[in-house]
């Protein structure tokens, strides 16, 4: 069986994914690190049964907490995943830190720009299609509280590919 890890920050709506699209119910908390341990569901995609891993929120793969280091442990033991790496789309740099971290890992990624409705109320120009230029993997908005862009998101997901770091390196202007 396939298997896709959440991943991301703290607080960037990683468990709202994990509820949409398997229909579980994970008990959000505006407390950073609220999800410790991780949790595990079951989605359908093409007609395949996939599981769902909410991994616990992590700045990086240098663990500095109990939170961290069952994120990186995830990792580890799931080498064949597939990483749906959720970024706060109003505060890129804090999650784009820990996705470069699992892209120089070799892991399938692709990235949801979670939270993209805050862009917009806080006026942040985000250049979508010059992030998909620069990292070339697969970039969704995504306002998964109001469920907008995961249809686009799942359909990206057999498209998640492993990226070089210094193929994105030599691409940043």
């Amino acid at each position: 069986m396939k298997r896709i890890l959440l991943m991301g920050n703290p607080n960037v709506g990683k468990s709202v994914f994990f509820n949409r699209l398997t229909g579980a119910n994970v008990i959000e908390s505006n407390y950073p690190g609220t999800t410790v341990d991780y949790t595990r569901g079951y989605m359908k995609l093409e007609g395949e049964d996939i599981e769902l891993i909410d991994v616990p929120g992590a700045f990086s793969l240098e663990p500095k907490d109990k939170a961290e280091e069952v994120a990186v442990k995830m990792l580890e033991e799931n080498p064949d995943s597939v990483v749906v790496c959720v970024l706060d789309a109003s505060k890129l740099e804090r999650g784009l830190y820990l996705a470069l971290e699992i892209i120089e890992r070799g892991y399938p990624v692709v990235i949801a720009l979670n939270m993209w409705d805050d862009t917009m109320v806080k006026n942040i120009d985000v250049d979508v299609e010059k992030l998909k230029a620069i990292f070339g993997i697969p970039i969704v908005p995504t306002v998964a509280i109001a469920g907008e862009g995961l249809k686009e998101l799942v359909s990206r997901i057999g498209d998640a590919s492993s990226a070089k770091i210094e193929d994105i390196m030599g691409r940043v202007s």
